[in-house]
């Protein structure tokens, strides 16, 4: 069929992204859609929405949070009364395994033979640009997460807005550049090293753009290295940081190497501040790390738990009655990416793909768990950064800043 052999064509050209991180899958878990009674015509019939997300494989935490978190907010949503007078969301939930291919894979189900109006996820940059090229040939809106490179919404090629691809999380750039910001001017650190994962584009992007911030607000960076997925023995480098009188260490990566670097650091009697980004978030962190070992690290992420607002709260109290636990920023970002959905095909007043689209461009100051959300030229929401402190194993809230 047409349709095959150019996705697997499209599987081969996956080997430019292989570096990215990985994702997607073949396991699935669906909302059954409302029985059909007789006499019902299609604008009474489910609105199908596409979630293709890591529920296994290397970042499995991601994904399973976020749509543990896409599920309830559905759920809340039909029991209010759905959307366009009436109508269900249906969550089709498929595993992409954290693989690229698979991501692929899955975004092609949910697209072409699900026809399915919008598709959330994947929560990775390296499974989310793998669905892009679906999404854009079939124009049916993708809403990710937490996929943070620029290259994920705007063509590095041509410099163009990709028209049919949206986020909810903050990009890079402002990330790296509060986190340069916290180090040098809330820390008063002047020389630091740099800990970044050399096969990951998330990783080294906020590794440049940091070192680029922190040296020009007149930092230095006194020592740098990058590590592999494989890697499990960090002590020399570490080693190496200590002997170069690094003040602070920044470390854009993933929980499960952050856990081990900062819990080899601390081995090695390198005590100084450690600060990352929304990759660390995940409770998986101080299992791994040990509670002690984390106090006095610091990093940048969408919303804080504890956050007394009340749209917060509420949030998190449903959560952890239905799933057990506290939501983290991936579950935060998934119930903000199905509730901005539904608003935009109220908004859309049709459940069209086009009409949906044009109603995310359009978004302004909705009013979010993440925060309040207006989109930019480039589908990027624009909103504040919270500082995260870890103490005792527990997340504290240092502060917030605009990204300047």
């Amino acid at each position: 069929m047409k349709i095959v052999s150019k996705w697997i064509i499209m599987l081969v050209l996956l080997t430019f992204v292989a570096g990215m991180v990985v994702g997607c899958g073949g396991s699935q878990t669906q909302t059954p859609a409302p029985a059909q009674s007789e006499g019902e015509t299609a604008s009474s019939e489910p609105i199908k929405i596409g979630v293709n997300y890591e529920l296994s494989g290397a970042v499995a935490t991601y994904g399973s949070h976020t749509a543990n978190a896409i599920q309830l907010a559905v759920d809340e949503i039909n029991a209010a009364g759905g959307v366009l007078g009436g109508r269900q969301l249906q969550a089709i939930v498929l595993d992409n395994k954290s693989e690229n291919a698979e991501a692929l894979s899955v975004a092609t189900r949910l697209i072409a033979d699900e026809q399915v109006v919008a598709h959330l996820g994947p929560a990775t940059t390296g499974n989310t640009l793998a669905v892009v090229p679906v999404a854009m040939e079939y124009k049916v809106p993708v809403l990710t997460t937490s996929a943070t490179s620029p290259d994920v919404t705007v063509d590095p090629q041509t410099g163009q807005t990709r028209e049919y691809i949206f986020r909810t999380c903050f990009i890079d750039p402002p990330q790296a550049i509060v986190g340069a910001d916290f180090m040098y001017n809330v820390l008063g650190l002047r020389n630091v090293a740099i800990y970044y994962d050399n096969g990951n584009d998330y990783s080294k992007g906020l590794y440049r753009v940091f070192k680029e911030e922190f040296t020009k607000l007149g930092g230095t960076v006194v020592a740098e290295e990058g590590y592999v997925d494989a890697d499990q023995e960090f002590r020399p480098t570490l080693t190496k940081f200590r002997d170069s009188g690094a003040e602070g260490v920044y470390v854009p990566g993933y929980y499960q190497k952050v856990a081990l670097i900062i819990s080899q650091a601390k081995e090695i009697g390198l005590d100084v501040p450690f600060v990352g980004a929304d990759g660390w978030d995940s409770p998986d962190l101080v299992e791994i790390a040990g509670a002690d070992n984390l106090n006095n690290t610091f990093f940048t992420n969408n919303y804080y738990s504890q956050d007394d607002s009340p749209k917060v709260q509420d949030f998190v109290k449903a959560y952890t009655d239905r799933f057990g636990s506290a939501p983290d920023s991936f579950a935060a970002l998934g119930y903000d990416d199905a509730y901005l959905l539904a608003d935009a095909i109220e908004r859309a007043g049709a459940a069209d793909p086009e009409a949906i689209k044009n109603a995310l461009a359009a978004t302004k100051d909705f009013e979010a768990v993440t925060g309040t959300m207006s989109f930019d030229e480039q589908h990027n929401p624009v909103k504040e950064i919270a500082i995260i402190e870890m103490v005792d194993g527990q997340q504290v809230l240092k502060t917030k800043i605009a990204p300047k």
